[in-house]
């Protein structure tokens, strides 16, 4: 099947093959979250990103092989209903960014800061701290050896501006900084994207519209 990055809440998980990377997208709950299933094609590791709800469909996913760890891109609780679920069935370490774990009630195994590597088996995925959507979102960059590079960046870019910064200003300011500086500044137009909700899309599709974003302030 061929990678759209298009799933909705019932359905079938879409698989994005890579070189050494399987990339499973799941919708699940109320709000439509994209969960993401990461398997090292090389040993076999799985690593989740947002057990956001419905622990039975994440499990189902998971799979007999479980999963060594899930992070959790930020502290809103559309984001970790089913992570107390899934860790107590996988025994998984949890990660987070540092200044949002406080707002997991899951606790936090890794503090998670700019830079930081997370491993599924031989993949390696550097956090980047995004600020504004909330105080310790974090998004994760695969920089693919045989390709381009993919992000998963949680609620803080979307197909069409960043992410909810409730018409605060300053927050508004700090968000978009930091997704121009750390993804847009430093990754390809080819670089793909998996949001926390809705649809994928590329940093190319989204650069020509940084300006509008600015002046709309959203």
């Amino acid at each position: 099947m061929t990678y759209s990055g298009a799933v909705r809440v019932g359905g079938r998980a879409n698989v994005h093959e890579l070189t050494d990377l399987m990339i499973s997208k799941v919708a699940v709950g109320s709000m439509n979250n994209n969960a993401y299933l990461l398997r090292c094609r090389d040993t076999g590791e799985q690593l989740l990103i947002d057990a956001a709800a419905e622990p039975q469909t994440l499990l189902r996913l998971i799979g007999d092989d479980g999963i060594a760890s899930v992070v959790t891109t930020h502290r809103h609780g559309d984001h970790w209903q089913a992570l107390a679920d899934v860790v107590a069935a996988t025994g998984a370490r949890t990660y987070a960014g540092r200044y949002d774990a406080e707002g997991i009630p899951v606790p936090t195994d890794v503090l998670l800061d700019d830079g930081d590597t997370v491993r599924v088996g031989r993949v390696e995925l550097t956090a980047r701290h995004l600020v504004g959507h909330t105080p310790g979102s974090i998004a994760l960059v695969y920089d693919d050896p045989h390709g381009h590079p993919h992000v998963f960046t949680g609620d803080c870019l979307f197909p069409g501006g960043v992410g909810n910064t409730w018409k605060d200003p300053e927050a508004f300011a700090n968000l978009i900084n930091d997704v121009e500086e750390k993804l847009f500044g430093r990754l390809p137009d080819e670089t793909w994207v998996y949001p926390g909700h809705g649809n994928d899309t590329t940093l190319g599709n989204e650069r020509p519209h940084l300006a509008e974003w600015r002046e709309r302030g959203w």
